[in-house]
């Protein structure tokens, strides 16, 4: 597949996708997520920029909050244990380099785990123009300020969640909680601060095929499963949040979370729907 991507891509695509759903081999994972997320033909493209990028000044605050953030990145694995190892100078290069690319964004400490993730499968150079890949193609707006994106994403789930639980998704409106309360973290770090290192591996394969979609249905899955058996032990605001941070172990197994989010009944046009009704929404409030 690899060796004929444009081939799969174009006339292959279902098959494409029901490999990805399986799970993508180890060693075929980390150029697969290149090829998946268009990182492959980046780097094609601009052969030497990622060496010039790291070779400019940069801006002096954004360079101050990535080298504060380095040591908070997985601190138990080998690569990142260290200050000043391999693995965090790698880290500072890749997240400077992106922040001299996007002066706009900048760094947004939530890039952090995302690249350190990256750097756990791949060089330096792959993993850089895969966090470009996910952070201006999957994860758009995300990390500009306001994080407005977020904000709407949040409102979209809470409306696709009445679809799938209307129980859990009464239950979280009678107690006034907020989506952006338990999914940004989820969403600004695509799960790798959220799930066990297998199941993010999983939830990565279909991420970079089918998109922000899945990060939803994860949500989904993560809020029905955590609340619905324990709806009547969360009196409070508090019992639910707690709830929701610690979902029923069993849940988060990589099968029986990929199996839970493909029994989902949602279609691409509940998505498209519940996206022009929350951006209308929001349109509305800012006339008003």
């Amino acid at each position: 597949m690899l060796s004929n991507w444009d081939y799969f891509m174009q006339e292959k695509h279902s098959k494409l996708r029901k490999r990805c759903r399986k799970g993508i081999p180890h060693s075929l994972r980390p150029r697969a997520w290149q090829f998946l997320c268009g990182a492959q033909a980046l780097q094609d493209k601009h052969k030497v920029l990622y060496q010039s990028l790291t070779e400019q000044p940069g801006d002096p605050k954004c360079l101050d909050d990535i080298k504060k953030d380095l040591h908070r990145q997985f601190p138990q694995h080998e690569m990142f244990c260290s200050e000043n190892g391999v693995g965090q100078q790698e880290l500072f290069l890749v997240l400077k380099a992106f922040s001299v690319l996007d002066p706009e964004v900048g760094y947004c400490q939530a890039q952090a785990p995302l690249a350190a993730f990256l750097l756990m499968h791949m060089p330096t150079e792959q993993a850089f123009w895969c966090l470009v890949s996910v952070c201006h193609k999957y994860l758009n707006g995300y990390y500009s300020h306001g994080m407005q994106q977020i904000q709407i994403d949040g409102d979209i789930l809470f409306g696709l969640l009445k679809k799938v639980a209307p129980q859990v998704y009464r239950h979280l409106k009678r107690q006034k909680i907020e989506p952006v309360l338990y999914m940004t973290e989820w969403f600004l770090c695509a799960y790798t601060r959220t799930l066990p290192w297998s199941t993010v591996l999983r939830v990565w394969d279909m991420f970079l095929f089918e998109g922000v979609k899945v990060l939803f249905k994860v949500g989904l899955v993560l809020l029905k499963g955590s609340l619905q058996p324990r709806l009547k032990r969360c009196p409070t605001m508090y019992e639910t949040l707690e709830a929701i941070r610690q979902p029923p172990p069993g849940l988060l197994e990589e099968e029986a979370l990929v199996q839970h989010m493909l029994r989902l009944k949602l279609t691409e046009e509940d998505f498209q729907k519940e996206h022009s009704r929350q951006v209308a929404k929001r349109q509305k409030r800012l006339q008003h």
